[in-house]
């Protein structure tokens, strides 16, 4: 497995070689998801229903290929970070097939194009779709089939939009999360996490993944190769491990390359637990988390998960997950 990671990282270096395949054994790093208004509710039916795709991997519009981050918006629509398909899907609910509404022109680095997106966030003040458009090393927004780039030459991984509408990235490389106030690009933004090299300090991170923000203006950071979530408070100069922290493992204590990463309003943290097929529920200053669903083994059945990735949830506090090698999107209903 640790050779496999090592063939990964070098590929994700290379981001033009990159090409993950249906059968691939390797584990691609996550990329996800902001929730659109957070739940306070703790149980979950086990067995899912499959929301987006269930058609197999392909590039037709009722399919997906390694679908990466999530968003849902207030009418429970589904937008799909289409990773190897270079495209963003919108899902609406209940319905069988997606529509493309960002790239879906072949990988490139048009404006129209994509390459390899990992996240996708929703403006709500514009209502334009901002991507992590890895492969080309840019931030992007759509509007209206109108394309902008918002920042560019990062190794951008995870997005998020605070309150105030300020947009955070984070840098899988620089191994950092960066802020920029809303219409200010022209800038290298402000380091609000991370920036002292890769490492396993406090104030280090190790290949960061998704990130969340809450309304204190806290990041939290799926630091995945350190195999833990760190929260960075507001001008703070180093993190807090709020998950994981001890080392790979299976343990409820230990996460086995965290993925996505939701905070509900209870403060209670959602991590998608990539190599151990769970999400998991950690509160904060506990030393151990509890597995909300999966945890059952690898696999395409509706109580398990073959590669978590992106998780959101909607305004009735139903869970949404990205099933990366099984290329579906699982909703797990809440028990009221």
């Amino acid at each position: 497995m640790k050779n496999q990671l090592i063939e990964i990282t070098q590929e994700l270096n290379n981001s033009s070689n990159i090409s993950i395949e249906r059968h691939s054994q390797s584990f691609i790093n996550e990329i996800s998801v902001i929730s659109s208004k957070k739940p306070t509710f703790n149980k979950w039916k086990q067995n899912a229903i499959t929301v987006a795709d269930g058609n197999g991997h392909g590039q037709e519009l009722n399919q997906l290929s390694v679908p990466f981050g999530i968003f849902i918006d207030r009418k429970k629509y589904i937008f799909i970070a289409d990773f190897n398909n270079h495209r963003i899907i919108e899902w609406k609910y209940n319905a069988k097939k997606g529509q493309i509404i960002a790239g879906g022109n072949g990988k490139g680095n048009r404006m129209d194009q994509l390459n390899l997106p990992t996240n996708v966030i929703i403006d709500r003040q514009n209502h334009s779709i901002i991507i992590a458009d890895y492969g080309n090393r840019r931030v992007v927004q759509w509007l209206n089939q109108t394309q902008q780039i918002l920042t560019e030459n990062i190794d951008c991984w995870g997005l998020a939009m605070d309150k105030n509408g300020f947009l955070y990235v984070s840098d899988y490389k620089k191994n950092e999360v960066r802020r920029w106030k809303m219409g200010e690009y022209n800038n290298e933004g402000i380091v609000v996490a991370g920036g002292n090299g890769k490492g396993n300090q406090l104030n280090q991170l190790n290949s960061p993944g998704f990130i969340f923000v809450d309304d204190d203006q806290s990041v939290y950071v799926s630091d995945r190769d350190n195999y833990r979530v760190m929260k960075w408070r507001k001008d703070t100069k180093e993190g807090k491990i709020v998950a994981g922290g001890n080392g790979e493992g299976r343990s409820l204590n230990q996460l086995f390359y965290p993925q996505g990463v939701v905070v509900d309003d209870l403060g209670q943290i959602y991590v998608a637990d990539g190599e151990n097929y769970r999400v998991m529920r950690w509160c904060e200053g506990k030393e151990e988390g509890e597995i909300v669903v999966g945890g059952n083994g690898s696999g395409n059945q509706s109580d398990q998960l073959n590669g978590p990735m992106g998780l959101s949830f909607d305004d009735e506090g139903n869970l949404y997950v990205a099933d990366l090698w099984n290329n579906r999107i699982e909703k797990f209903e809440i028990i009221l």
